[in-house]
């Protein structure tokens, strides 16, 4: 955990914190779920019907494996933005401020506002689609409509966090019932969905289906959104209690991603065994889907719970990209504006860009223009990977709670794939509008081309600039010596809180003597002892063996010494391993000193006995006195 040093308020500060999970069992499971249902309605949002579509049309099955792939990418990259928030405190963009100087910073925030006007952009005119659909209202006035959304989001937050998580879940549950009838209707064969898991990719175009998926399904605005809303939880900040809510996010992440993996399973899925079967490859407008659903089905409810189901995802991604826009706005800029002016703001990037695609281009190109979106959400996420990855990296941040090295490995293989497709379709695309261009290529190499050559570079930027640090950092340490500094001896060094851990051995004399020098009669003491027994390390606080009794009363017998000689003493008693316990007993003391005594174990005693004092010190952020006989 650390202090936050920019003067910056808490990422969605109106509902930081708010939401309790001090319970037990299923309950405190409970408590927990909520963040990764509103983080996983980006993964089912109308952008992500019209990849699904135009690739089960066109495809078949043949790219489910792409569905499945994104899937893994997205669990992975969620639970790093989780981890980042929990641990850190700093959402993705809060955190970006903290590494990167102002202009890396703006141009960062920037790009994504452009990867939040692009989703929206898709979640805007899918629910206005929806509403066309299903109650013949013109795209236009569907579009001017979603201005609404600002308003029952700020209706839906000034009653708290779980009510809007509440709402969400309602959305979702209905989008799954939805796809779950329209697979039993559809009727997909077994074996051709089996074959679909099996990577290959026909031809090009399916590559700009593939990339497409990948960016509807992995999207940056989630990885902002979700290390902001697992703040939204409070929880025990001791290592015991972040390690809880790194593993009750990561559960929450799994049921609610995997619950999206099906909806666009379903989707693709319900447009092979439909489209692709009747011959018609062509598929891309989600009106088309909606029409042709009834007829090739054989009832009118196919198309009735599709449009049902797209509402409610245009509905849901709509807020979800609203609180994304406010986290990234606040989190790069430290902008401090009204709720409700700031969130009117958000929606009008969305809603302008979408109104002026309908009259300027008809209604009849928007299937074309949400795979575009998604595209677009593909060639930002590495600015949002990138930076994630590097910031659960860093030992000096993240403290015990940095990610291991194979899950670093994963991280940066995921990354590289989503850098590299981008890289081919950014290659291909251009190369295409420049054959196609003619005489007129050098505006495209006067527009387009400087574009993607300064974004590439602002990518390698920050992709080595930790890495430089790192490397500089760590030969500066190997250095022979440092240099002087300017010292402050102005002022005694007073402790108030001493914790001192016992083990009823010869040193515990000298222990205590070193721990009452450093604070004398003003300060409070604490005698720490560790129960390691295996009972103790089964039952924990519940066994009542010998050793429990008897180890307890001998840290009373010394507070009754040192009550007697005026020393302000309490005793604390843990169970099973030190290495756990003890800095959990000195965080909740909230100790500024902890003084440990130290038997001088050679190699072969520390395979027997553990390196205690050597892990303990790495694990407490106080200065730690170690006292050797």
């Amino acid at each position: 955990m650390e202090t936050d040093t920019l003067q910056q308020r808490k990422s969605l500060s109106e509902v930081h914190a708010t939401v309790d999970t001090q319970r037990k069992g299923w309950r405190k499971m409970l408590a927990f779920m909520g963040p990764a249902y509103l983080v996983s309605v980006g993964y089912m949002d109308p952008g992500n019907w019209a990849t699904d579509i135009a690739g089960g049309s066109k495809f078949g099955y043949s790219l489910l494996w792409v569905l499945l792939m994104s899937n893994m990418m997205a669990l992975l990259l969620q639970s790093l933005s989780a981890r980042l928030g929990i641990v850190r405190q700093l959402d993705l963009a809060q955190a970006s401020r903290t590494a990167y100087s102002r202009p890396v910073n703006f141009s960062l925030w920037i790009l994504a506002e452009i990867a939040i006007a692009a989703c929206d952009l898709a979640e805007v005119l899918g629910m206005a689609i929806g509403l066309q659909l299903l109650f013949g209202l013109p795209l236009i006035w569907g579009v001017s409509l979603t201005v609404l959304d600002t308003l029952l989001l700020l209706v839906l937050q000034s009653y708290g966090m779980r009510r809007i998580e509440t709402f969400i879940i309602a959305l979702v549950a209905i989008i799954g019932g939805a796809f779950l009838v329209e697979m039993i209707l559809a009727k997909p064969p077994v074996t051709d969905l089996v074959r679909g898991f099996v990577p290959s990719l026909p031809n090009e175009q399916a590559l700009y289906i593939a990339i497409g998926i990948i960016g509807a399904t992995v999207m940056p605005h989630n990885l902002y959104l979700h290390s902001s809303l697992v703040q939204t939880r409070r929880y025990n900040t001791s290592e015991k209690g972040i390690w809880s809510a790194i593993k009750y996010n990561f559960i929450d992440s799994a049921v609610a991603l995997n619950a999206a993996f099906f909806v666009n399973a379903a989707i693709l899925v319900l447009a092979a065994a439909t489209f692709f079967k009747a011959g018609l490859n062509d598929v891309e407008q989600i009106q088309d889907a909606y029409k042709f659903l009834a007829p090739l089905l054989g009832t009118k409810w196919a198309s009735l719970l599709f449009g049902i189901a797209l509402v409610a995802a245009g509905q849901s991604s709509t807020i979800t990209g609203t609180l994304a826009g406010q986290i990234v706005m606040e989190g790069y800029l430290n902008l401090r504006i009204a709720p409700w002016l700031r969130r009117l703001i958000t929606r009008l990037i969305a809603i302008v860009p979408a109104l002026l695609v309908i009259i300027i281009y008809g209604e009849q190109e928007t299937g074309a223009l949400l795979i575009f979106s998604q595209v677009i959400l593909s060639l930002q996420l590495g600015f949002a990977v990138i930076p994630l990855i590097h910031f659960n990296s860093d030992k000096s941040k993240m403290g015990i709670f940095v990610i291991k090295p194979w899950l670093k490995v994963t991280a940066w293989v995921i990354a590289a794939v989503i850098v590299g497709l981008n890289v081919k379709l950014v290659i291909q695309e251009i190369t295409g509008w420049l054959a196609v261009a003619g005489d007129s290529a050098w505006i495209i190499w006067i527009t387009a081309v400087p574009v993607c050559v300064a974004a590439a570079g602002l990518l390698l930027y920050i992709t080595l600039k930790p890495l430089i640090e790192r490397r500089a950092a760590e030969r500066d340490a190997r250095g022979p010596h440092g240099q002087a500094v300017t010292l402050d001896v102005n002022h005694d060094l007073v402790y108030n809180r001493i914790a001192i851990t016992l083990d009823f051995s010869d040193i515990d004399s000298l222990t205590i003597r070193s721990a009452l020098a450093q604070g004398g009669k003003n300060a409070r003491y604490v005698l720490l002892h560790v129960v390691e027994t295996a009972g103790a390390m089964v039952y924990g606080a519940d066994i009542a063996d010998h050793e429990s009794h008897t180890d307890a009363a001998s840290l009373e017998n010394y507070r009754a010494q040192l009550l007697e000689r005026g020393y302000s003493v309490e005793i604390k008693v843990g169970y099973g391993n030190p290495r756990r316990c003890i800095p959990e007993m000195v965080g909740e003391f909230q100790a500024d000193l902890l003084v440990m005594g130290a038997h001088g174990h050679k190699f072969f005693k520390d395979l027997v006995f553990g390196t205690t004092v050597d892990t303990v010190r790495h694990r407490v952020h106080i200065p730690v006195l170690i006292v050797r006989a």
